[in-house]
């Protein structure tokens, strides 16, 4: 059973919303918006929909918010889930909604998710939000925020390995260039190394662009049956593997802080792909702060542990590098409206999957890894992607 998605279901359809600050419109707006999107992308109508799958948005909360969203565009699906693992929602969802087609539940699903995190919460409740995320007894009554909690990881992986400021920095000068050929990137001016250094500290060690952005925005991506998609608009492009791990839910109860549960998500997609990180041709990795990417690097199997700060610094991130690496910009040039960030990095393998990403394109691009977290590093899921069905 181990490989029994592979190559079941493709991706024939997907929609990046406006990002950055999007004040006319809310976050509800913003999911369907991507939902509409998608489906021109994919050359279907909303009637032929039977699947929806979002994740609940923190300016624009529902009870029931997948149910809402089918009524918000009268549709009436035979599979409606709404879910939330943080910012992995996406990946996490993606699978689950992909064994509803591979099962014969449903025919067509689509997945989208938003948030107005820019211009949809004031800057109090955004705090709250941001303080709450700590264990009530062992966390929270000392105060720290996301970023603080970051910070804890960040300063022990420097310690155990000796990672520099300017290893770190280097994560998101890569990040910034990639933006540079986006047009659709929230943050495009050119940064280097020692801008980074010199911004402002938020939680030591991580200055202000170590870390990811605050935005609005929202994606959405449109799955079939591997047989419906080769009849379809756009080039499919098709499930290979998919994993999780998990390692806590609270910062204070985790067994490492240098080594994540990324390691069983990779070891389990790359298993169900039949492939590993030397077949991958370009990465997609969830980057809220610099240092989680060189954690996703060695857990993930591209580098040795302690290896990847070097491995970052000489270049091997770039287009023109062994590993292109979050071709859009990712969460700290791109966007990041909260739990639907790694949409966009699954927005992105598709273009780059289909050789349609333009001046980013990764050459004869055909296999690609993409990853998303949640929490504090808790909740992982690694998905494999390609152009042929494995």
């Amino acid at each position: 059973m181990l490989g029994a998605l592979r190559g079941k279901v493709a991706i024939v359809g997907i929609g990046d919303t406006e990002v950055g600050i999007v004040p006319h419109m809310g976050a509800t707006g913003l999911c369907v918006d991507a939902i509409r999107r998608a489906l021109d992308d994919a050359g279907l109508a909303k009637t032929d929909l039977d699947g929806l799958v979002t994740c609940n948005s923190m300016a624009d909360p529902y009870l029931y918010h997948a149910e809402m969203i089918a009524e918000y565009l009268q549709i009436f699906p035979r599979y409606c889930l709404g879910a939330g693992a943080g910012g992995g929602t996406s990946f996490t969802v993606l699978h689950h909604a992909a064994s509803a087609i591979a099962t014969g539940v449903c025919k067509t699903v689509v997945i989208s998710m938003a948030d107005s995190l820019r211009s949809g919460m004031t800057r109090e409740r955004a705090m709250t939000a941001q303080s709450s995320t700590g264990h009530p007894q062992f966390e929270s009554p000392y105060g720290p925020t996301v970023p603080a909690l970051y910070g804890l990881i960040a300063r022990a992986y420097m310690e155990a390995y000796g990672t520099t400021p300017e290893q770190l920095a280097a994560v998101a000068v890569n990040s910034r260039n990639h933006a540079q050929l986006n047009p659709l990137a929230q943050m495009r001016e050119p940064i280097t190394v020692e801008d980074v250094l010199a911004s402002r500290m938020i939680a030591d060690p991580l200055h202000l662009l170590d870390c990811s952005l605050v935005s609005d925005g929202g994606a959405a991506v449109v799955l079939t049956s591997a047989e419906r998609a080769a009849d379809m608009k756009q080039t499919p492009v098709y499930l290979l593997g998919a994993g999780e791990g998990h390692g806590h839910e609270h910062i204070s109860q985790a067994h490492s802080l240098t080594t994540s549960a990324a390691s069983e998500s990779g070891k389990r997609a790359v298993e169900m792909a039949g492939l590993g990180p030397k077949d991958m041709d370009f990465a997609e990795l969830y980057d809220c702060f610099t240092p989680v990417v060189l954690i996703e690097l060695e857990d993930l199997g591209f580098c040795k542990k302690g290896e990847a700060g070097a491995f970052v610094e000489a270049g091997n991130l770039a287009l023109d590098g062994s590993l292109p690496t979050n071709t859009h910009g990712g969460l700290l040039s791109h966007c990041h409206p909260g739990n639907p960030g790694s949409m966009f990095a699954l927005t992105e393998a598709v273009q780059q999957l289909r050789h349609a990403a333009g001046d980013r394109q990764v050459k004869d691009a055909e296999t690609a890894l993409v990853h998303a977290q949640g929490g504090i590093m808790s909740s992982h899921c690694t998905l494999i992607l390609g152009r042929e069905p494995g």
